[in-house]
């Protein structure tokens, strides 16, 4: 007995019409995939191929050399501080031009003792006396022309007077100073300087 083969039912037309339309469809995206895919790719070896760039060091600091400080020309450049305090320079280019600043300044440092007014006729004492200054302003010697022998007790005072008010005034362009001055002491224990007297009555 032969068998009769069965048909395969034929696909109409419509079914044909279906596939063709799925197979189009699925193209499109296919190809969008593609691309986006090579894009990635690309993007990837341009970032691997870039070179990262690469910090510059700091310039170097430059450092200038130290200057050390000048050495001074002698041991001693300004007046020594006395306790009531340092005494200003003087301009003086001579003796006599020094005399007033170094009675002014023991007046400044004496005002308290100094007689005020006209002193009297007839003096307890009058001594006359060179004072060494140096370039400091330090008295380094006293020496008497005239002293007044008969009141040693004035002539201890006024050595006394002259060398607790160093430093002087500094002789800054004479170096160093030798002048001389006259004192008037009265009996009060106060006294005036000839330089600056105000005279006798």
């Amino acid at each position: 007995m032969v068998k009769k083969r069965e048909s395969m039912p034929l696909r109409n037309s419509n079914d044909r019409t279906i596939m063709r339309h799925k197979n189009l469809s699925t193209e499109p995206r296919r190809f969008w995939m593609l691309a986006l895919a090579s894009s990635v790719a690309a993007a990837i070896l341009s970032a691997c191929q870039t070179p990262m760039p690469i910090a510059k060091p700091p310039p170097p600091v430059v450092q200038s050399p130290e200057v050390p400080a000048p050495a001074p020309s002698s041991p001693v450049v300004s007046p020594i501080p006395a306790a009531q305090g340092s005494a200003r320079s003087s301009a003086a280019t001579t003796p006599r031009a020094y005399r007033s600043d170094g009675a002014t300044h023991l007046y400044g440092l004496n005002a308290d003792r100094i007689y005020k007014g006209k002193m009297p006729a007839l003096l307890y004492a009058i001594g006359v006396l060179n004072v060494e200054i140096d370039r400091a302003g330090r008295v380094t010697k006293l020496d008497w022309m005239r002293a007044p022998s008969h009141a040693p007790e004035v002539v201890a005072e006024i050595e006394r007077t002259v060398r607790s008010a160093a430093p002087f005034p500094a002789p800054e362009r004479m170096g160093r100073v030798v002048y001389t001055d006259t004192w008037l002491w009265d009996q009060s224990g106060k006294f005036q300087l000839d330089t600056l007297t105000e005279g006798q009555r």
